[in-house]
């Protein structure tokens, strides 16, 4: 149904029940699942989180994940330059304006990359219901995938994933992490519920 060459399947073992997708392209992409999906979820659930992983795939978002990161950290490398720069005198206001031209830019390239940030996050979002969406139509399964989320999820507020680093919860299908406050705020991830009442939507 995804129209796609078999991708590499591996088994990782952990109790954590997540899932991801990688790859430069779709003639070479790896699909993980954890051990922990294989013994917490059903066979349809399954099925389920594959389609979405599988949409990752067909919609080479590796790829754009890769390139909207590089963009944002380029963005954030050359505003802390500028910054670095205007308040070490390499760039200097006109003295009829007090130096405001100095504060503007300062200003401006502490804006720049929490902008670029806050880009990178709506990207990878949009790329996250796209994925459901996509995955829900090459299953057939949308509520599937929809129960699934729900009970990774409640896996994932349980049992936190202790090792590695949240840089790369936006791998995942879930965020396997623990989030509160900014951190759940800064999610790669739009809010499951979200996720589920649109799956629920096109089941109906």
């Amino acid at each position: 149904k995804a129209g796609l060459p078999m991708p590499r399947v591996y088994i990782v073992p952990s109790e954590v029940a997540n899932a991801f997708a990688t790859g430069r392209d779709p003639k070479h992409a790896v699909v993980a699942v954890t051990s922990g999906i294989m013994s917490s979820l059903s066979v349809d659930e399954i099925e389920g989180v594959l389609g979405h992983e599988l949409a990752h795939i067909k919609n080479r978002d590796t790829l754009l994940s890769t390139i909207a990161a590089t963009m944002a950290g380029t963005i954030t490398m050359l505003a802390s330059m500028a910054r670095w720069a205007a308040m070490f005198g390499g760039l200097r206001g006109d003295d009829d304006d007090n130096g405001g031209g100095i504060f503007g830019f300062i200003f401006l390239a502490i804006l720049a990359p929490i902008a670029a940030l806050l880009l990178q996050l709506a990207i990878s979002r949009t790329r996250e219901y796209k994925a459901d969406r996509d995955g829900a139509m090459i299953s057939g399964k949308p509520l599937s995938l929809a129960h699934a989320l729900r009970r990774m999820e409640a896996i994932a507020q349980n049992r936190p994933l202790s090792v590695g680093s949240p840089s790369v919860s936006n791998m995942f299908i879930v965020n396997p992490f623990r989030r509160d406050g900014i951190t759940a705020l800064l999610s790669t991830h739009p809010p499951i519920h979200k996720r589920i009442q649109r799956l629920e939507a096109m089941a109906k």
